[in-house]
């Protein structure tokens, strides 16, 4: 049976200095964060990409590194995720194929006070937006000793595009059961964006104390069977 791994990624308010909004109906908006280092090509803005709305005035024409990328999404094509840090990259490494990758991102609350769901934190919390069925994961020195096609199924990935290539793992996620969310699945209570529902203190390894909106979070097989079937659940049941 597989296990989940669920990772933080997208803007926040250090980078670029503001969250994607998540709204009532659950839809949100991906916006990832800049890009810090150089890069071997041109890399779109968040003004190329119609993100401008969403991040600071300074930030609009910042190159963005767009990591995750999914496909059909803000123009890409593939399902590819890499990472230099080693807190992540070590659970990473060890997800093998049908495994799932899970990203969840700290959003902004949007809308009028009277409108805010029920379910919904006060003001910002943590949601999934998205998962990789894994396909294939490679090291970064697996990347580096590859051959020609295997390098290719990973060329648009950002950590790749970097000038050096920087990933000490790169995670490729099956087109068949891999997608950016319609709506954000919350990880937050409804009573603050810092407090963790059951799907952080029942099902993951995490206690859920302290700032476990930062931290990797890890379920068993049978954790990540529950968690995938309450993806596409109503709201209503996703703190049931």
């Amino acid at each position: 049976m597989s296990r989940a791994v669920a990772i933080n990624v997208a803007a926040n308010t250090n980078l670029p200095g503001r969250r994607g909004p998540v709204y009532p109906d659950a839809s949100f908006v991906y916006v990832p964060i800049p890009e810090r280092e150089p890069t071997t090509e041109p890399v779109a803005t968040y003004a190329d990409l119609d993100l401008a709305a969403y991040v600071p005035d300074d930030a609009v024409d910042l190159p963005v590194h767009l990591d995750p990328e999914f496909g059909g999404v803000l123009g890409r094509e593939a399902y590819t995720y890499g990472d230099p840090h080693g807190v992540k990259a070590g659970p990473l490494s060890r997800l093998e194929p049908g495994d799932s990758l899970l990203f969840y991102a700290t959003l902004t609350v949007a809308g009028d006070d009277g409108d805010r769901a029920d379910w919904l934190p006060p003001d910002w919390g943590s949601f999934l937006i998205g998962e990789f069925r894994v396909a294939e994961v490679l090291t970064g020195d697996d990347y580096r000793d590859a051959d020609a096609a295997t390098r290719a199924r990973f060329a648009s990935n950002a950590h790749v595009r970097r000038d050096p290539f920087d990933a000490s793992v790169l995670v490729r996620g099956d087109p068949d059961g891999s997608r950016l969310f319609d709506r954000a699945v919350p990880l937050s209570t409804p009573a603050a964006g810092a407090e963790a529902n059951r799907l952080v203190t029942d099902l993951s390894n995490d206690s859920g104390k302290g700032p476990w909106w930062r931290r990797v979070l890890r379920y068993d097989a049978d954790a990540a069977a529950e968690l995938r079937s309450l993806l596409d659940a109503d709201p209503a049941d996703w703190l049931a």
